[in-house]
C-alpha cells in the first residue's frame, strides 16, 4: 500500500468508478426495500422486532461491498497531510486499513475517533475517495512547555494536554512549569511574558503557586512574585524597571511585585551583610 505524504494522486476514472458503483448499489437496494414495502405495515413491524430487517440490510451491505471489491475498489493508497511529530506506524494502527481491504468497508468516522486519541493529533479529518485512496489531514498539538510533576517533565500543549513524556530533550529550550493546574494557565502567561520578549528570555521557570498566580524564576536565580489580578502590568513594571536602573542586574534573590503601590526586593545574604557594613549605602 502507497502512503503518501503531502501530495495529491490523480485518481483514474473516477467518474466511470461512481457510476458503476451507483448503479449496482441502487438494483439491490431497491429490490430489498420493494420487498419491505410489499405486505401490511403490521408485518414490516414484525420483521422489524424480530430482526429480520437488520439481518436484511447487512446482507445487502455485504453484497455491496463484496460488489465493490470485485470491481476494484480497494484500498490502494493512503494519503497524508499535516503530519510531522506522529509516527508513520501510529497512523496506520489507528487507521486499522490493509492493502486490499475494500474501500467500502472501511470507517472514516471511526478511524478519526481513533487518530484524534493519539497524543499528538489535536484534529484528524478522513475519507474515502474512489476508487482506492484513504484521504488523511491531520493537525497537531502545539508544544508550548514542558511541565514538571512528581520529578518527571510532560511536553503540554496550549490546551494543558498532555503531549509526551519520553523522547522530549530536543524541547529542552521551552519554559518549564510546575504546579498541578499550571498546564491549563500556561496558554495565557506565555502571551504575557512574549509582551517583554527581552525579559522573557531570562526565564526558566513558572511556578502557579495556590491555584491564583505565577511565581517566575530567572536565569540569574532571581524570583519573581507575580499579583493574582492584572500579572500583565506588573510584568511590563518590571521590564520598564529593568530599562531605566539596570534592577535586575542587582543582588537580588526575589522581586515581590504583588501590591500595585510598592515593590518590595529581597536582597542576597552577600549583599545584606555589605548594606550593614559602616559606610554602606542606605
Amino acid at each position: 500500500m502507497r502512503f503518501v505524504m503531502r501530495g495529491r494522486t490523480k485518481l483514474p476514472h473516477r467518474g466511470a468508478w461512481t457510476a458503476r458503483l451507483r448503479r449496482t448499489t441502487g438494483w439491490i437496494a431497491a429490490g430489498f426495500f420493494v420487498a419491505m414495502l410489499v405486505g401490511a405495515s403490521g408485518a414490516i413491524a414484525v420483521l422489524w422486532r424480530s430482526g429480520a430487517v437488520a439481518s436484511g440490510f447487512d446482507q445487502m451491505r455485504s453484497a455491496v461491498i463484496a460488489r465493490s471489491a470485485e470491481m476494484g475498489m480497494t484500498v490502494r493508497t493512503v494519503l497524508l497531510q499535516g503530519r510531522e511529530e506522529t509516527s508513520r506506524n501510529s497512523i496506520l494502527a489507528a487507521l486499522g486499513v490493509a492493502r486490499g481491504q475494500p474501500l467500502l468497508a472501511f470507517d472514516p468516522a471511526a478511524a478519526k475517533e481513533r487518530l484524534e486519541r493519539l497524543d499528538w493529533v489535536r484534529e484528524a479529518a478522513v475519507e474515502r475517495r474512489f476508487p482506492g485512496t484513504i484521504a488523511v489531514r491531520i493537525v497537531e498539538r502545539r508544544p508550548l512547555a514542558l511541565w514538571q510533576r512528581d520529578g518527571k517533565l510532560a511536553l503540554v500543549d496550549d490546551t494543558g494536554t498532555v503531549i509526551e513524556q519520553d523522547n522530549i530533550a530536543r524541547f529542552a529550550s521551552l519554559p518549564i512549569i510546575v504546579g498541578d493546574d499550571a498546564p491549563h494557565h500556561a496558554a495565557a502567561l506565555l502571551a504575557m511574558l512574549a509582551s517583554e520578549p527581552r525579559l522573557k528570555a531570562h526565564v526558566r521557570a513558572a511556578v502557579w503557586v495556590a491555584d491564583r498566580r505565577w511565581n517566575l524564576h530567572l536565569d540569574n536565580g532571581i524570583d519573581v512574585r507575580l499579583p493574582e489580578e492584572r500579572p500583565e502590568a506588573a510584568w511590563a513594571r518590571l521590564a520598564d524597571l529593568d530599562r531605566s536602573t539596570g534592577l535586575l542586574q542587582r543582588d537580588l534573590i526575589a522581586i515581590d511585585l504583588r501590591m500595585n503601590d510598592r515593590l518590595i526586593l529581597q536582597l542576597s545574604p552577600a549583599a545584606a551583610r555589605r548594606l550593614r557594613e559602616p559606610g554602606a549605602d542606605t
